[in-house]
């Protein structure tokens, strides 16, 4: 027998209407992480990069780390690079805005960092 109670028609569609903005929300939530997670993984990519260029001294550290991180956007990047003496450390860090959109949270921004360090040869 197939029989329901008038009073438990639509109650499938009314919890799912319930449930389907949370879905959503969790859904594009994992999304935006991934993008995020991406960038930084760029982003250390790139600084390490640029601190290799730094310590052998074979090539502009800044524009080594900016080439390194093709994948992001290039006016959002702030690169800074220190001074490499034979025997010490060089660094190059970047600093790069991300942001993210998530439906039902809005947008923002996160600034993400990285830095990368290696000893200076000479």
């Amino acid at each position: 027998m197939n029989r329901t109670r008038a009073g438990e028609r639509g109650a499938a569609a009314v919890e799912f209407a319930l449930v389907l903005p949370i879905l959503a929300l969790l859904l594009f939530g994992i999304i935006e992480f991934g993008r995020g997670y991406n960038a930084k993984v760029t982003l250390t990519h790139a600084v390490r990069e640029g601190a290799r260029a730094l310590a052998v001294g074979a090539a502009d550290p800044e524009a080594v780390t900016r080439d390194a991180a093709t994948s992001l956007d290039g006016s959002k990047l702030v690169v800074t690079v220190s001074t490499c003496t034979p025997g010490g450390t060089g660094t190059v860090s970047a600093t790069y805005e991300f942001t993210y959109s998530v439906p039902l949270l809005g947008r923002g921004t996160i600034d993400i960092e990285a830095e990368g360090v290696m000893r200076c040869g000479g």
